[in-house]
């Protein structure tokens, strides 16, 4: 459809339930800060959120180039919903790489508004385009919308700011947001005190950016080129207060809710890495609760340190990606072989090797089941949503020094830099649990052990009588001295698995989302249930015995798991990998799990979930 001007019809209001908008540019364009404030000024208004971040991996891709494009993914709503959405309603594209990237997402009929100015031939060229899109109708299936963003910005703020073109030039995703902000009935007031804020120091970039936002406001309002202006009202949610939260922002908090509740510092080692990072900088600004922070040489390091401090009486933590897991696995069977309560943060991303390092995937999960060299179990747990990393971090330490033994937590780039409204727990609603120091010298035995968890007791260096060797070398049973004797080695390799198994009757029975038995059931972790959750209750609504579980608790698993796979007549598993899950269930509990992998670097859509249990369903 060709743009709309001058159009004399009359502005309406539509009411909209759901919306799913897609800003994308160069990574210079700032789409990431133009996503990030819609949905927060989108929070403030009381909408349930989800979001999708899209980086480019590359650090600095020329300018221009399809590997450089940046997008941001926001679904808001008046209900409650579980995922990013399918599909753009509306694609912002600040240029050609950003169009030829992201169009094909877009449903059709869609709103596509596009800068005009960024569609020079050169930047064609760059993008893979031999003619304009803008002009040989290949884009007649969308609202297109084709407005010269660039030269509007520049004029907005000509002779109103003091600051060079280029800064000048930077401001228009600003006026784009001002412009969003107008056509689906968001105020201003969030983003402009966020940029005064923000820029508080520099007063011209300050009034740069304000006024930016308000001309995109001002143009869309004046202008004319829409003939509608959508509102989504406020959903109705569980009464509370809200924040907006990242996976990463919620794992960070996590962990110190679990130093407060354990009345124990925490130590955090870590060495950057995508997407990890941010728990690092999350966790550095906690110093009044105790926090330390180490940022280490390397991912060998972080992960010693951190044992040392949890040998020294912290709660010892090392965070990483897929790479880093790999190269701390040695110390991690060091932890397995002293049963120090560890905890080892994964949030996974598309490998091998440095693989994809932005984008998205599950693949890490056979790694950390069996990634170390002997026999050397560790419990593993996996949180399910961005608000829901914050439990699953304090379950991680509960259930690391209730047993005395390493525990790693998957998370995953999307529900690392996903958002969602979470609302705050009462500190009385959270998990009660008390870590021990062992301080009585007489009958002590670093390896003597709780009956009902097989623990060993926690005895920190230094304490007059508890003086005990630590080390990888296999340790005998009770004493802790050095051992080679075949028997005590058989001895404590089933000893180490016991307290790992043990751990089951620990944790929650795993629940049905729908009937406990029926046609169909579909199993999942991870980041995947949203999309799973979502797809479920689609074909529960149209009457298909259909039910699901979600797994957040994954070495053990939950003792009645093995009951509800053969309560099913199919059992569909699916997973961001090969089918890592699904081997695993297959293996323990001789299901014919049926695998559903995806390896693209994105997460499941609601549509092709449905789309694949339908057809399992039938078969």
């Amino acid at each position: 459809m060709a743009t709309i001007l001058n159009n004399i019809e009359e502005k309406h209001v539509e009411e909209l339930e759901t919306v799913t908008i897609r800003f994308a540019g160069d990574s210079g364009d700032g789409m990431q800060l133009t996503g990030t404030q819609f949905t927060n000024t989108t929070a403030v208004l009381g909408n349930d959120i989800s979001t999708l971040p899209d980086f480019p991996a590359e650090i600095r891709a020329p300018a221009g180039s399809l590997p450089g494009v940046s997008g941001f993914q926001l679904n808001f709503s008046n209900h409650d919903i579980r995922t990013p959405g399918d599909e753009p309603n509306v694609l912002v594209a600040m240029n050609p790489a950003a169009l030829k990237v992201n169009v094909a997402d877009l449903e059709p009929g869609g709103i596509l508004i596009v800068n005009t100015d960024a569609f020079s031939e050169n930047n064609l060229k760059k993008a893979g385009y031999a003619v304009n899109p803008l002009e040989d109708g290949s884009l007649e299936g969308y609202r297109l919308f084709k407005l010269p963003i660039t030269t509007l910005n520049r004029a907005a703020l000509r002779g109103e700011v003091q600051i060079p073109p280029k800064e000048i030039d930077r401001c228009k995703n600003f006026w784009a947001l001002g412009m969003m902000y107008w056509l689906y009935d968001r105020p201003l007031e969030q983003t402009l005190q966020w940029i005064d804020a923000k820029f508080k120091k520099k007063p011209e970039v300050v009034k740069a950016n304000q006024t930016a936002l308000r001309a995109g406001f001002a143009y869309a309002e004046a202008a004319e080129i829409f003939t509608t202006h959508y509102r989504v009202r406020k959903a109705a949610i569980t009464p509370g207060k809200y924040r907006n939260i990242t996976g990463n922002e919620a794992t960070a908090l996590g962990f110190v809710a679990a130093s407060v509740l354990a009345k124990t510092p925490l130590f955090y080692a870590s060495y950057p890495i995508t997407p990890a990072s941010d728990i690092l900088h999350e966790l550095a600004s906690r110093k009044n609760f105790r926090v330390k922070t180490f940022q280490a040489e390397d991912e060998i390091a972080a992960v010693c340190a951190a044992i040392g401090a949890s040998f020294a009486g912290n709660l010892g933590l090392t965070g990483t990606s897929g790479p880093g897991l790999a190269l701390k696995s040695e110390a991690i069977g060091l932890a397995v072989m002293t049963e120090l309560p560890l905890v080892v943060i994964n949030v996974q991303r598309g490998g091998p090797s440095t693989g994809l390092p932005t984008k998205t995937e599950q693949a890490d999960l056979l790694q950390a089941m069996f990634g170390r060299n002997g026999e050397c179990p560790v419990a593993i747990v996996a949180p399910a949503t961005p608000g829901d990393c914050f439990h699953m971090a304090v379950e991680a330490f509960r259930i690391a020094t209730k047993h005395m033994l390493p525990v790693i937590y998957l998370s995953d780039g999307y529900l690392a830099n996903g958002a969602e409204p979470w609302l705050l727990p009462r500190v009385d609603d959270l998990p009660k649990f008390e870590v021990t120091f062992h301080k009585q010298a007489e009958g002590f035995y670093p390896y003597d052990r709780d009956p009902q968890t097989l623990g060993r007791p926690w005895a920190i260096p230094g304490t007059a009588g508890l003086e005990h060797r630590i080390g990888g070398i296999e340790k005998e049973d009770i004493t802790g001295n050095v051992s080679y004797e075949p028997e005590n080695h058989m001895h404590m390799v089933w000893t180490r698995a016991e307290k790992v198994a043990r751990i089951a009757e620990d944790i929650p029975e795993i629940e049905t989302f729908g009937p406990s038995e029926g046609r169909l059931l579909v199993i999942g972790w991870g980041s995947t249930h949203g999309a799973i959750t979502s797809a479920v209750e689609q074909l529960q609504e149209s009457g298909l015995s259909v039910s699901s579980v979600h797994l957040r608790h994954l070495n053990p698993f939950p003792r009645n798991l093995g009951e509800i796979l053969g309560r099913f007549d199919r059992v569909l598993v699916p997973e961001l990998n090969m089918g890592q899950l699904a081997m695993l269930l297959r293996a323990k509990y001789l299901v014919p799990a049926v695998s559903f992998p995806k390896v693209k670097g994105k997460p499941f859509k609601i549509g092709e979930l449905t789309a694949k249990m339908l057809e399992l369903y039938e078969d």
